[in-house]
């Protein structure tokens, strides 16, 4: 396992830096990317250094090829030319927008940083995996229930994850390359923090059957074993977490 690499996109805050943590624990060399926050990456690295594990950040936009190339590259430099395990958590709301205020520039950018990233940075990484890799891709419970308030383009994007999810699962599968997807819910992050109101939050938790919002190393967990060995036969899938909110 010390040999493996995985490429986290969006890994230096909330359910990224978990990924790529808990990766780092698991004996992944982690290259982590970020977007905007250099502090957030090097805060992520520092964390993953002191529990012994080995990483990288890399800066670039998961939605310009041109970006996605350079991470790869800067990954490959650093760790070999193999990277076994791709993540795709890049993504985010961006906004919540009824149909009224949805104008076309806000619309593409939300596909574009939660759709259009996952295939840019599958695409750059799958030349580099063998048989064996497996990659994750984030959804959202919001692409089974058609999110929140204002979330119209957010759970579009979402659904398309699934969508690509699946299709990538048998076009890779006979290459051994899995595919699958995780579909979290009201977990603790700073996305609800800037985009959830507070009450709403609380009733969410309430009615949920655990009782709370998931933490995001809960999340971590879960990729660590849709990207290991364990979970060698699963395939196209995707897994909510959820705490029982919703059943797909």
């Amino acid at each position: 396992m010390s040999k493996k690499i995985a490429l986290v996109t969006g890994g230096s805050r909330d359910i990224g830096r978990a990924v790529s943590v808990q990766l780092a624990a698991a004996g992944y060399k982690v290259c982590v990317n970020y977007f905007g926050s250099k502090d957030m990456a090097d805060e992520t690295i520092r964390l993953i250094k002191e529990a012994g594990g080995e990483a990288i950040s890399v800066q670039a936009d998961m939605t310009k090829a041109s970006d996605v190339q350079q991470l790869v590259d800067a990954c490959i430099n650093a760790f070999g030319p193999v990277i076994h395990v791709l993540v795709n958590v890049a993504g985010g709301l961006m906004g919540r927008k009824p149909l009224a205020d949805l104008d076309e520039a806000f619309w593409d950018s939300v596909i574009n940083v939660n759709l259009k990233s996952a295939y840019l940075s599958t695409r750059a990484v799958v030349p580099h995996m063998t048989e064996g890799g497996a990659i994750v891709n984030f959804s959202s419970q919001a692409a089974r229930d058609g999110g929140g308030g204002g979330a119209l383009a957010y759970a579009t994007a979402k659904g398309g994850v699934l969508t690509l999810t699946r299709g990538l699962a048998k076009e890779l599968g006979p290459k051994g390359i899995r595919v699958n997807c995780v579909s979290p819910g009201m977990i603790n992050t700073s996305f609800h923090n800037t985009f959830t109101k507070p009450e709403i939050r609380s009733n969410v938790a309430a009615a949920t059957p655990l009782r709370r919002e998931g933490d995001p190393k809960e999340v971590g967990n879960l990729v660590v074993y849709l990207a290991g060995e364990g979970a060698s036969f699963i395939n196209g899938e995707s897994v909510e977490i959820n705490g029982g909110s919703y059943f797909a």
